[in-house]
């Protein structure tokens, strides 16, 4: 180790005059240099430590002795356990003040992380009532927002609404059977039934009625499985949306209630959207389109197939022109509803759960009174304590850069 402070003690400073030269050298700097200048004390000896002579006393004897001393009087100033202590304290000083970027550096590092820790553990929660229902609030606002993105497209997952619309519908219709239903032997069958005992004069409106009342029942099915379709996609939405909400990992009860009440608030727009679908098709079956049956006889004469007379009424060829004529009707309307039902799906289901998710579960937390909201944002007792134990250190941090911050080093 390098010596860079010398110390000579009283005993060595009162020898003999045979060595006083050569001490008066070396407190001088001269015969041994070193980094720091040499410091002369006078101790207490044995018999005033006996005689309880006490460190006051001590300093002002050792002051005396180097302001009266011949042999080292030049050097008083710089001789002495208060000279001492100071020289020590600045050189002290100065390995602190080398050291203090490090040490900054360090605290500020550590800072970071056990702040980031935190955020990943999440802030403690309020113990007020009106704070926990705000915090409450946020962390159902942050989900909605996930919620809206993968509906929006910021997010995957809302382009399989898309999908139910553009492929599993339209497949859907044509996979109804209507080639049976309009079979020959059942549209014979329809038109016979229709009239009762009296057979019809002209046309067979009843029996045209009852064939496009039965073939538009059969599109009652992919109208339930288009809403049950988007309803499975939304729920599944929810799931996803409740997982990536980072907010709220670690309240389970909370992701529990928003999960149900979000859950009830789908079944609802379900409700909603099935009755809606369902009323297109009965208003297609309630009012038909009475210009497409005006033009079959002009579309008939233009063909050179004239209006069936009353003689050729109940031949094979009568009840295949009827079958052809609805199944060209229920082709229009299969192509109306193919653009009227996503339209009331999306207005219904998709469209309400952007605006209005969680509404109903709003107006039941604003009733709920302090000790149900902490309900809701009850955590993990470990997690708690993990918590607490980063902020703690936090603090320690905190206050140790601040007060490293506060001190003025003198250059």
């Amino acid at each position: 180790m390098k010596k860079v402070l010398g110390l000579l003690e009283g005993r060595v400073l009162t020898v003999q005059c045979e060595l006083l030269i050569s001490l008066r050298r070396v407190l001088e700097g001269r015969s041994y240099r070193l980094q720091h200048p040499w410091v002369g004390i006078v101790n207490r000896s044995q018999a005033d430590i006996n005689k309880n002579v006490d460190m006051i006393a001590a300093r002002q004897r050792e002051r005396e002795f180097f302001a009266t001393s011949p042999d080292y009087g030049h050097l008083s100033s710089k001789m002495g356990s208060e000279y001492l202590a100071k020289l020590l304290s600045k050189h002290l000083e100065s390995g602190i003040k080398a050291r203090i970027p490090g040490i900054a550096s360090l605290i500020n590092r550590s800072i970071d992380e056990l702040e980031a820790e935190l955020d990943h553990l999440g802030r403690p929660v309020a113990i007020d009532a009106g704070a926990q229902l705000y915090t409450i609030l946020e962390l159902c606002r942050a989900f909605d927002q996930i919620f809206k993105e993968h509906l929006d497209g910021g997010r995957p997952g809302g382009d399989r609404v898309y999908g139910v619309f553009d492929y599993q519908l339209p497949a859907a219709l044509k996979k109804l059977p209507l080639d049976r239903y309009l079979s020959l032997q059942n549209v014979r069958k329809v038109i016979s039934e229709a009239d009762g005992y009296q057979p019809h004069l002209i046309a067979p409106e009843q029996g045209y009625r009852r064939l496009i009342d039965g073939a538009l029942n059969y599109f009652r099915g992919p109208a339930d499985a288009s809403v049950d379709a988007v309803h499975f996609i939304l729920k599944k939405l929810v799931r996803r949306s409740i997982v990536e909400t980072q907010e709220l990992k670690r309240f389970l009860t909370l992701q529990a209630e928003i999960a149900a009440a979000a859950s009830e608030a789908l079944e609802r727009f379900r409700e909603d959207s099935k009755k809606t679908t369902i009323r297109l098709v009965e208003m297609e079956s309630s009012y038909l389109t009475v210009d497409f049956f005006r033009r079959l006889p002009q579309e008939a004469e233009k063909g050179g197939n004239p209006v069936a007379s009353s003689a050729d009424r109940y031949t094979e060829g009568h009840f295949r022109r009827i079958g052809s004529n609805v199944f060209s009707y229920i082709g229009m309307v299969s192509e109306t509803l193919k653009n009227t039902i996503p339209k009331a799906v999306v207005h219904c289901q998709v469209r309400e759960a952007k605006r209005s998710l969680l509404d109903h579960f709003y107006t039941q937390v604003g009733k709920k009174e302090a000790k149900q909201l902490a309900e809701l944002l009850d955590e993990d007792p470990a997690l708690m304590n993990r918590r607490q134990q980063c902020a703690k250190r936090l603090e320690l941090c905190k206050s140790a850069r601040d007060e490293i911050d506060s001190v003025s080093w003198s250059r």
